[in-house]
């Protein structure tokens, strides 16, 4: 079985790290220091934790102040409230002067299950990535985790992270291979050219499931990871168009305006390759553990891969 560590965890300890050799960088909560792993960062380094409480266009805007100041904060908060409840803030307060806040949006997508739909993050990506100067990130793995916190400590832009609640086993074997700058994607497996499976986060080990599906019924599938939402990879998405025509995305967030969507703008002007969108429908998601919704909107991989066999066979 291979390791598997939660991306909060690994988020903390490289903040804890950075944060010992440079006083500026700050982390602010908004009552939710447990849901975001930080209780470690708290009582390593109390005077660096701001406790804003459940106000988190506040807390963007304090964010903000204090960048201003050159102080390097890092805004915690539940995704679906930060890029909600908060996308004023951080569309004037953050993106526009281009201030250097990075914004970790824990409990993304589904994570909080039967919470409902109020809790919720499905569309944080559409919201995210149409804002100027931002950059927005979902790591797959604790490698790829912590390189990016490796560049997100030292990085002057402003950054979108959104990170799930479960552990997640391991994609990569190494930092280098997993993250290295931004708008630089992955191919993580390569059994060949008949589709090329995209996905981000924790839907990436759910796309190699269903390579491996594949390969037992004869369709050899690559498997690409655009960890960098935006900027994205599009050279590495035209390389792959270039060698099958045919492109499943898989996501943790609505069909509209996510990974599939920006997959399908770079690809679009190409008018020879076929996009298919995975993700969850344009209706309130229903209740139930993250394997249960998944399951019940085919976002799993015994469904995907049977879906994939009729549009490839038909």
């Amino acid at each position: 079985m291979p390791n598997s560590a939660k991306v909060g965890d690994i988020i903390c300890t490289e903040l804890i790290a950075a944060a010992k050799k440079d006083r500026n960088i700050l982390a602010l909560t908004t009552d939710s220091r447990g849901s975001a792993s930080l209780n470690p960062f708290a009582r390593a380094l109390p005077d660096q934790l701001i406790e804003i409480g459940i106000a988190e266009q506040n807390s963007v805007t304090i964010a903000a102040g204090l960048a201003h100041s050159g102080k390097r904060p890092f805004a915690f908060s539940p995704a679906a409230f930060l890029t909600m409840r908060s996308v004023e803030q951080v569309k004037d307060d953050v993106a526009y002067s281009n201030t250097n806040v990075k914004l970790m949006g824990i409990s993304g997508g589904n994570s909080y299950s039967y919470l409902g739909n109020t809790h919720h993050s499905l569309q944080d990506l559409a919201i995210t990535r149409a804002i100027p100067n931002l950059e927005v990130y979902m790591p797959a793995d604790q490698f790829q985790a912590r390189a990016l916190m490796h560049y997100l400590v030292q990085s002057e832009h402003p950054a979108y992270v959104r990170i799930g609640k479960r552990a997640l086993a391991d994609i990569y074997t190494s930092e280098a291979a997993a993250f290295q700058r931004p708008g630089q994607g992955n191919v993580i497996a390569d059994h060949g050219n008949d589709i090329a499976l995209v996905a981000a986060g924790e839907t990436v080990q759910v796309a190699l499931d269903t390579a491996a599906i594949l390969t037992q019924q004869g369709i050899r599938a690559q498997v690409i990871d655009l960890v960098s939402i935006k900027p994205l990879d599009t050279d590495l998405l035209n390389r792959v168009a270039d060698q099958t025509h045919r492109i499943v995305t898989i996501e943790e967030h609505s069909i509209y305006g996510g990974l599939g969507s920006a997959v399908a703008e770079a690809l679009a002007p190409r008018g020879d390759t076929k996009v298919d969108i995975i993700g969850f429908p344009d209706e309130p998601a229903i209740a139930g553990t993250q394997d249960e919704v998944f399951n019940y909107y085919g976002i799993d991989a015994d469904d995907i891969a049977a879906r994939t066999v009729r549009q490839l066979t038909h």
